[in-house]
């Protein structure tokens, strides 16, 4: 089970980027479809290999329910994939996917230092939110009945 969709991933590459990715011959849409949709999934299959990667760390994977986050990431860096088989220009608009693939990367690399928890080991989103804050004290000498007349 792949973490995003090839409607997903096809869905944020611009029609002007596809003729870059698959060559500039001229392709009509279907045929142009038709190219691209391997590509997106080697891409996507590239994006989730990479991110289980960072989470086998601490969960395992691959994971059956994956939070939105993982979602955003493997289309973040799926989307850099395809936008680097022919090179991303730092001085253009492209910059922005490899500033998004530079940033899961970071985000991945926290969680698998343990600093950032996705919550994917729990299946309460409630109790998800609630790992990684416990209060652990010594139990209470004094209470106020005990202190009365004091």
């Amino acid at each position: 089970m792949s973490y995003s969709t090839r409607a997903e991933v096809r869905e944020m590459i611009k029609d002007d980027a596809l003729n870059s990715i698959i060559g500039d011959t001229f392709h009509d849409e279907e045929e142009r479809e038709a190219l691209i949709g391997p590509i997106i999934d080697e891409a996507i299959a590239d994006a989730d290999g990479e991110i289980d990667g960072y989470l086998a760390k601490r969960y395992s994977v691959p994971l059956s329910r994956p939070p939105k986050v993982i979602n955003k990431l493997s289309k973040d860096i799926a989307i850099f994939n395809l936008y680097s088989r022919f090179g991303i220009d730092e001085e253009s608009a492209q910059k922005i996917y490899l500033t998004r693939y530079n940033s899961a990367i970071k985000f991945l690399t926290l969680v698998a230092e343990g600093k950032v928890s996705i919550g994917a080991d729990t299946d309460d989103p409630a109790r998800a939110a609630a790992v990684g804050f416990t209060v652990k004290s010594n139990p209470r000498l004094f209470s106020r009945d005990q202190m009365k007349g004091m």
